[in-house]
């Protein structure tokens, strides 16, 4: 894996608004209004949403709510581009700024922002250092460490899944896919469905080293089960896999599947 580089940072920084309160996004942007130095690239209420406006570019940082319907702001960063803009999180619970340093964050501001330390948390994203530590923490996120080759110990690697039925031992290989339903999350294997209560986001973090991806905010995927990937209207898929499921792929993850199959568009 390559390492990641850093791009020097414009004078004038662009910032975009992501949050899913619209009287959090506009003061917000009264306050990015207020400073000469900095110039307003948008506002977005929701991470997909975002995730398309970043992908357009002209985005140097992101004020990112943390909790937002669907997609989190920390769920958002496993699908961030690898040259995307910093990001800073803004939450109302303090507890979550461990989470937000812990993925990279250059800053967090609790709401409602103060304009001082709006201020302070912009000038830590002008560091020379602050996009170099963003990209590294950012990539750590999306491909969190492992052991080798699957293995810990000699020993293969088992996802203890508490379940209805007692723990379940599941070898991620096992798993075809896992989507959550209301509050539960189910996960698909060849020994049949089991209902659990560990969050998806958690979940995300055990399979991800082992061939999995994101493809809604709802389901991960095991891409070494699917089979098929048949086009959706709406501009997704749906993938097959080979104990015949079928498994939505949200627009914004079937282009980043397909990136990573090396597909073009």
């Amino acid at each position: 894996m390559n390492a990641p580089t850093a791009r020097p940072m414009s004078p004038l920084l662009h910032v975009l608004v992501v949050d899913d309160e619209a009287t959090a996004r506009r003061r917000l942007m009264r306050l990015l209004e207020a400073l000469p130095d900095v110039r307003l690239a948008g506002e977005c209420a929701d991470a997909d949403e975002a995730l398309e406006r970043i992908r357009a570019g002209g985005v140097d940082v992101v004020l990112l709510d943390v909790q937002m319907p669907g997609l989190s702001g920390l769920d958002a960063l496993a699908l961030w581009p690898p040259d995307g803009p910093l990001v800073i999180f803004c939450t109302a619970h303090a507890e979550h700024a461990v989470a937000a340093f812990d993925v990279g964050a250059i800053d967090y501001l609790l709401k409602p922002v103060d304009a001082g330390r709006l201020r302070k948390a912009l000038d830590r994203a002008r560091q020379a250092d602050a996009t170099l530590r963003f990209r590294t923490e950012a990539e750590r996120h999306r491909h969190p460490p492992s052991a080798a080759a699957g293995h810990d110990g000699g020993l293969p690697v088992r996802l203890p899944l508490e379940t209805r039925q007692g723990i379940v031992l599941l070898s991620p290989n096992e798993i075809s896919h896992a989507q959550l339903d209301g509050a539960l999350v189910t996960v698909h294997t060849k020994r049949g469905p089991f209902v659990c209560d560990l969050p998806l986001q958690e979940l995300e973090q055990h399979l991800l080293p082992h061939g999995f991806v994101r493809v809604h905010r709802r389901a991960l995927l095991n891409l070494g089960r699917v089979v098929r990937l048949e086009p959706a209207e709406t501009g997704g898929f749906v993938a097959r896999t080979d104990d015949g499921h079928a498994v939505e792929v949200s627009r914004q993850s079937a282009r980043e599947l397909r990136k990573r199959l090396g597909l073009r568009r």
